[in-house]
């Protein structure tokens, strides 16, 4: 999920963006510190999207830097429980899948890809199911819900998925099951129409 975050900090404007305009000095050195990084129970700094305040500067001794307190907001994705994501297939391995969705990286277990025993091809990175023959690729498209989140400074990847669930899955397994779906109302429909012909033609 998107949001807009509020923070206080006390910056550091390092001497190389003094002497600039003030709200670009501290802008570039929000930048610094905190985009594409993560803040536990936040989640990742995408952006700092506006400064509110800023405070008097304060030189520090043997410091040539300038110290402001601050308050902006910053653009964060804060991935949530439960939360369906659509994403990326960018890598398989045997024991996971790997989907990129937004600036993060999840982990699909194999036992969470899909009801049915799987077997992992090496050689084109490919997971393919026994009974439904579906197949998964890197580069494939998929949805799936959030089922754990550890984020912390160091660490991206423990946030857990599953494509099991029903409506989860390949993008493109769920096209075909809504195709397969619809053929069989349409054969329904059909033999309802003959078997009520059929009675007519009888009388």
């Amino acid at each position: 999920m998107f949001e807009l975050v509020e923070f206080k900090d006390t910056i550091r404007v390092l001497p190389k963006y003094l002497g600039t305009d003030i709200n670009a000095s501290v802008k570039m050195s929000l930048a610094d510190k905190y985009e594409n990084n993560i803040i536990n129970d936040i989640g990742v700094i995408l952006a700092i999207s506006s400064i509110n305040t800023i405070g008097d500067g304060r030189i520090i001794i043997d410091d040539a830097s300038v110290h402001y307190d601050i308050e902006f907001n910053a653009l964060v994705y804060n991935p949530k429980l439960h939360e369906v994501i659509i994403g990326e297939v960018v890598d398989i391995t045997s024991f996971g899948v790997f989907v990129r969705f937004g600036p993060i990286d999840g982990l699909c277990h194999v036992s969470q890809v899909i009801n049915d025993f799987v077997t992992f091809d090496d050689k084109s990175k490919m997971l393919v199911s026994r009974e439904s023959k579906k197949s998964l690729k890197v580069g494939d498209n998929i949805k799936a819900r959030i089922i754990a989140v550890s984020l912390d400074k160091k660490e991206i990847n423990k946030i857990n998925l599953t494509m099991r669930q029903p409506g989860l899955g390949a993008i493109s397994w769920l096209e075909d099951d809504r195709q397969n779906v619809i053929n069989e109302a349409n054969k329904k429909d059909i033999k309802e129409t003959d078997k009520n012909k059929n009675k007519k033609e009888v009388k």
